[in-house]
């Protein structure tokens, strides 16, 4: 008489078995099957953007530091470095498993607190365009609210999925994450001046609540408290009344507050469909400021025209469409915030950029993820991308 394999076995050995058929390791609890057509793509996609931009950006500042007396090699040699460490992170925040972070989620959250704070200390923090968002570190500077955005979700995403049987109580899942998030917004706001970060964290916030089933009212009172706040920062400030409603009328404008948008506009409209050449474009001669990062995407239009601006649209769609998938088909709910959060993030902060440099919203101040200049905006963007594939590399 046979005897039954799997009777004798003991339960490590049967969950073992389990693991194994569906392709579950146990010294890293990541699958080892292949990986799944999500996961190509989204690193097909953001490979795409990322390589897309460091080109714009030496097409974007080669100009300018030669007529500076400088190397046209100069910033571009700098984003190159921040995207091969930016790389590295990647890497990292892919391999290790991601329910490593439940345990320090807290931690790197007060850290990051930390760091939003040395931009007050003078010698340290730098002004830029009315934002004190930036530190200087000798040669190194970063932005501490790019940080800031990954640890939030971690958080969040941490405390929503280790307390979902707790959803509906406010004291065990909304006290916690509505803390944090007051605080972020706060720092943002009266510390940095620096109202858009403010409004990707409320994004990021929201995007968590909303995929943990969190009841509407909460996410409906967060809002109103948001907009409200942001109403009164605008109203005791001309500088942000002008800088924000100068969009509604750019010719009006186009003087001084809407001088950049005009500029970027023009710069568009030249590029028309097939665009004016890699390189052969006008506005980042300096009549767009900042042409290499918050306006990058005005040359990326004026070079390459509509088919380069349908391009780098239609990868952000794919994106969100990838990112969601992967939130959905997550292995636990865990890693469906994660996924979620890091999505929502990429993706309205690439829509607040592109409305505002064609005139269609207020300028913030927002890099466009992945392609704009600037190597801490870079870096945390490829450390999170990472976080996204290693989701979408365990969905079930």
């Amino acid at each position: 008489m046979a005897t039954n394999v799997s009777t004798s076995l003991t339960p490590a050995q049967r969950r073992r078995a389990v693991l194994d058929k569906k392709g579950v390791g146990t010294s890293r609890r990541l699958t080892t099957a292949a990986p799944n057509k999500v996961f190509w793509g989204i690193l097909a996609v953001s490979s795409l953007l990322t390589v897309f931009g460091l080109m714009m950006v030496l097409s974007a500042t080669s100009i300018e530091a030669v007529n500076r007396g400088g190397s046209p090699w100069a910033m571009f040699q700098k984003q190159f470095m921040w995207s091969i460490f930016g790389l590295f992170a990647g890497i990292t925040t892919y391999r290790m498993p991601y329910h490593q972070w439940h345990g320090i989620a807290k931690y790197a959250l007060w850290a990051s607190y930390g760091l939003m704070v040395l931009p007050l200390f003078p010698g340290v923090g730098m002004e830029i365009n009315g934002a004190r968002a930036w530190v200087a570190l000798g040669p190194i500077r970063f932005q501490p609210s790019e940080v800031l955005k990954v640890t939030m979700l971690l958080y969040c995403a941490s405390v929503l999925s280790r307390r979902r049987a707790d959803i509906a109580i406010v004291e065990r899942t909304l006290k916690p994450v509505m803390t944090a998030w007051a605080i972020t917004v706060l720092m943002c706001i009266v510390f940095q001046k620096d109202l858009g970060a403010a409004i990707v964290f409320t994004c990021i916030v929201m995007a968590t609540l909303f995929i943990a089933g969190a009841p509407i009212r909460w996410m409906a009172t967060m809002t109103g408290a948001f907009t409200i706040v942001s109403i009164g920062l605008i109203a005791t400030s001309s500088r942000l009344q002008q800088r924000f409603f100068a969009f509604a009328d750019l010719e009006a404008n186009k003087g001084h507050w809407a001088y950049q948008v005009w500029q970027s506009v023009l710069s568009i409209a030249n590029g028309g469909i097939t665009g004016v050449g890699v390189g052969q474009g006008t506005g980042k001669w300096g009549y767009v400021p900042l042409a290499h990062s918050d306006f990058i995407f005005a040359i990326i239009a004026e070079e390459f025209g509509l088919i380069g601006t349908v391009g780098v649209i239609g990868g952000f769609i794919v994106l969100l469409s990838l990112g969601m998938q992967a939130a959905k088909g997550a292995r636990d709910h865990y890693g469906a915030l994660l996924a979620g959060g890091i999505t929502t993030w990429l993706c309205v902060q690439a829509l607040i950029n592109i409305g505002g440099v064609i005139g269609a919203m207020p300028v913030t101040g927002l890099t466009l993820p992945l392609m704009s200049y600037g190597g801490s905006s870079l870096f945390m963007t490829m450390a999170a991308v990472g976080l996204l594939l290693n989701v979408a590399r365990n969905m079930k």
